[in-house]
């Protein structure tokens, strides 16, 4: 196959440099098979002894960028002060200077514009970017920087500010006012940001304070700090989310917005947890991005098949659709991607929430408080009175809410909810140990979601292989198939930060009620029945969609077993 355009532009310019000649462009251009832009880099530099300083060279002619080497570059303290160290390790980028209202930004790549609009955000000027070698940004942002994790200088302040004899030690020493512990509570927040952070944990040990970022779904510590700072660390993040920092022995529940404790352009809100644990009061703080929007339905990994039963259930007039699955398993994001298809000025949705995740134009949300007797049954009663069409309940937690949840179901709304069940026949179980009798459960019910979060292998560097044995077998059981699959690359690439996955793709098992079905749970047969009939009428169970998901080489078979266990029926 011919060249692509801009590898075309890149040896036509190589041609011109007098670096190849035209018989040697001739070979490269009439090679039949298709080659990437790697292959063809490893091509110039071996066959054709193009050297890397050539090559970026006419890279940057090529595509209209000025080169740039940073091994020339010396970093110094303000290189990180307008665009934050943790960004440029993300994005593979590196500050290197000004020049009036404009950042040069040295870049690996000469086409992912979002980098420098992003950057160009954060430091409220505009972008010129400059073309450098990969390798040589990575060896600056990683190696020459090893020794700074981009804490080490607010921890250095506290060891500095509180620096004690253990004997004297106490845990006034460090206090939630000290400008080191603030400026540490902004810095952990922005890094766990611009890492794609989904939770920070903050936990209290007998020696240190540990935190860890859950990244893609994978938790990884990320710094540990002296045990004496933690109180101040809990009482500072405490503070931000008005909660009562002389309480450390009652959870509490609480939100920061952080926008009002930061000049950067960080639009965040974080769901924040505290508990008294065995050496103090630990913390996790769910993020929030408010500058994300929700996701239409087919970017969330269902099937084509599922995508289909899906909408005709959420065009439903009435009726309950359930989503079940632990937390941290997408279960919003559907559901808020389920509201935004079906919203328009014909229909009045209202949802009770706790918290408010993403505000939806033209659905009127209200936010639960149980300190004042706000709760899921008492905005449900009150929505009833409301007129409403859809009604959405964050969660079905005891009796009197289920009980109201299926009498909205009953009267003409459709309800959508969530539920903490394994999977979606156990659903069934769940309603009728609340005390929900079966016939109001298969009367008042349209579908059941189980869903789940796996990781997605890295298009990149993912390897193709055979399957064998035991993982031949597992995808013959559960989906009749065998060929090639993908795992991932065992160092990874740049691209996924050398963890061979990137992203997180959606497996769902979609339980549409039926007549069979209907008649099962009238009878009240046990679970496994349940999912018997519903795999029967179509139902794929979580195991067999995400071996789907390893067939179209989204994810791995590691991955896919370790995320749902295999089916036993």
């Amino acid at each position: 196959m011919p060249l692509g355009k801009l590898q075309s532009q890149l040896v036509q310019q190589l041609q011109t440099q007098g670096r190849l000649t035209y018989e040697q462009v001739d070979t490269i251009t009439r090679r039949p098979d298709e080659i990437s832009g790697e292959e063809l880099d490893k091509l110039l530099n071996g066959t054709f002894a193009i050297t890397s300083i050539q090559l970026l060279v006419a890279k940057a002619r090529a595509y209209n960028l000025a080169p740039f080497f940073p091994s020339r570059f010396r970093i110094t303290k303000t290189t990180f002060e307008r665009l934050p160290l943790d960004f440029c390790k993300q994005n593979i980028c590196l500050p290197v200077g000004f020049a009036g209202d404009f950042l040069l930004l040295a870049v690996a790549s000469a086409f992912e514009i979002s980098v420098s609009q992003k950057a160009s955000e954060l430091c409220g000027k505009r972008v010129v970017r400059l073309l450098a070698r990969e390798s040589e940004l990575r060896e600056k942002l990683f190696v020459d920087q090893s020794s700074s994790s981009g804490f080490d200088d607010v921890v250095s302040q506290i060891d500095v500010d509180f620096a004690v004899e253990e004997k004297d030690s106490t845990s006034d020493d460090v206090t939630e006012e000290s400008a080191p512990i603030v400026q540490l509570a902004n810095r952990i927040i922005e890094d766990a940001y611009f890492s794609g952070t989904s939770d920070i944990h903050i936990e209290p040990w007998e020696k240190n304070v540990i935190v860890r970022y859950r990244i893609d779904g994978v938790c990884q510590e990320k710094l540990r700090l002296p045990q004496k700072v933690g109180p101040a660390l809990i009482a500072r993040l405490k503070i931000m989310c008005n909660l009562d920092i002389a309480e450390r022995r009652l959870p509490q529940d609480g939100r920061i917005v952080f926008k009002q404790y930061t000049k950067k352009s960080i639009d965040i809100d974080l769901r924040v947890s505290t508990a008294p644990l065995n050496y103090g009061e630990g913390m996790v703080m769910r993020i929030l991005d408010k500058q994300k929007s929700t996701l239409p339905l087919p970017a969330l990994g269902f099937s084509d098949a599922n995508l289909e039963k899906y909408r005709e259930c959420i065009r439903q007039p009435y009726g309950m659709i359930l989503h079940c699955g632990p937390t941290g398993s997408g279960k919003s994001m559907t559901l808020y991607s389920a509201l935004g298809e079906i919203n328009s000025p014909e229909i009045v949705i209202r949802t009770a929430e706790d918290p408010i995740e993403y505000t939806l134009a033209g659905v009127n949300q209200m936010q639960m408080h149980r300190q004042i007797g706000l709760t899921f049954a008492s905005a449900l009663r009150a929505y009833l009175r409301q007129d409403p069409d859809v009604i959405l309940v964050g969660e079905i937690r005891d009796k009197e809410t289920a009980g109201i949840a299926v009498e909205a179901a009953l009267t003409g709304h459709l309800l959508i909810s969530t539920l903490h069940t394994n999977d979606a026949p156990s659903t069934v179980a769940r309603l009728t140990d609340m005390g929900i009798e079966p016939f109001m459960i298969s009367s008042s019910l349209l579908c059941v979601c189980a869903q789940r979060l796996m990781r997605r292998v890295c298009k990149t560097c993912r390897v193709q292989y055979e399957p064998e044995g035991r993982e031949k077998d597992i995808l013959q059981n559960a989906i009749g198939w065998s060929g090639p699959i993908y795992k991932a690359k065992v160092k990874g690439c740049s691209k996924c930060g050398s963890s061979g996955y990137k992203g997180r793709v959606g497996i769902h098992e979609l339980m549409v009620t039926n007549n069979e079905l209907i008649e099962a749970i009238n009878k009240g047969v046990e679970t496994a029945e349940i999912k018997k009939i519903a795999m029967r009428g179509g139902m794929k169970s979580l195991h067999q969609d995400s071996l789907l998901k390893v067939k179209d080489g989204l994810s791995t078979i590691e991955e896919a077993v370790s995320t749902v266990p295999v089916d036993l029926i």
